[in-house]
């Protein structure tokens, strides 16, 4: 009974962060509008249209091939997930798959849905249940990102082949909430593989 509590609060949590933070963002700020929070924070509206980074696949026909088989890989990771509950794993294990499907399963939300319940925030704040209806059909939504974090910015040094004297800005990748829980629990899984899966 624990090991559920872990896995549904983690995933509730993440969830609800996760979205009350994005619908704040679509609704409060115009696509490439920022918010400097520091000088290394900066709150960056943006959209991913696509994969990971911005990347494209196929046009419309690839988004919704790449929507589908998001919905049917974290399908398949409760069910794992709740083979392990049965299996009685460890509670590390149980809180980093919880982590991985509460950030699929964030994005998954904004793909599917955000297409027809926001109408498009270039040059203007986006409405929630616009009128004139959503700026893309279901499974063609764009996910948020807002995360930005230039924590250095510079020039390469000269002597690097080929990159030598480029302008670079790290960490340069824009992110929200769902991206962090993934990646989080991806990389406590990979550091602590031996305490997440003892019994193996």
């Amino acid at each position: 009974m624990a090991l559920k509590w872990v896995a549904t609060g983690t995933i509730f949590l993440v969830l609800f962060c996760d979205q009350c933070l994005k619908i704040w963002i679509k609704t409060h700020f115009v696509l490439g509008e920022e918010l400097k929070i520091f000088d290394w924070f900066f709150i960056y509206f943006t959209e991913n249209n696509g994969m990971a980074f911005g990347l494209e696949f196929a046009g419309k026909t690839g988004k919704i091939l790449l929507s589908v088989f998001r919905i049917i890989v974290t399908g398949w990771l409760g069910y794992f997930m709740l083979k392990l509950i049965q299996r009685k794993e460890s509670v590390i294990t149980i809180f980093c798959f919880s982590l991985i499907i509460a950030g699929a399963l964030g994005n998954i939300i904004d793909s599917t849905f955000y297409g027809l319940i926001f109408n498009e925030s270039r040059n203007e704040v986006a409405t929630f249940l616009p009128e004139a209806g959503g700026y893309a059909p279901l499974l063609q939504g764009r996910v948020v990102d807002m995360f930005y974090f230039p924590l250095f910015k510079g020039f390469l040094p000269e002597w690097l082949p080929f990159l030598g004297g480029d302008y670079f800005i790290f960490f340069r990748p824009i992110f929200n909430i769902a991206d962090s829980a993934i990646t989080t629990g991806i990389l406590i899984l990979l550091l602590f593989y031996k305490k997440a899966f003892p019994k193996i």
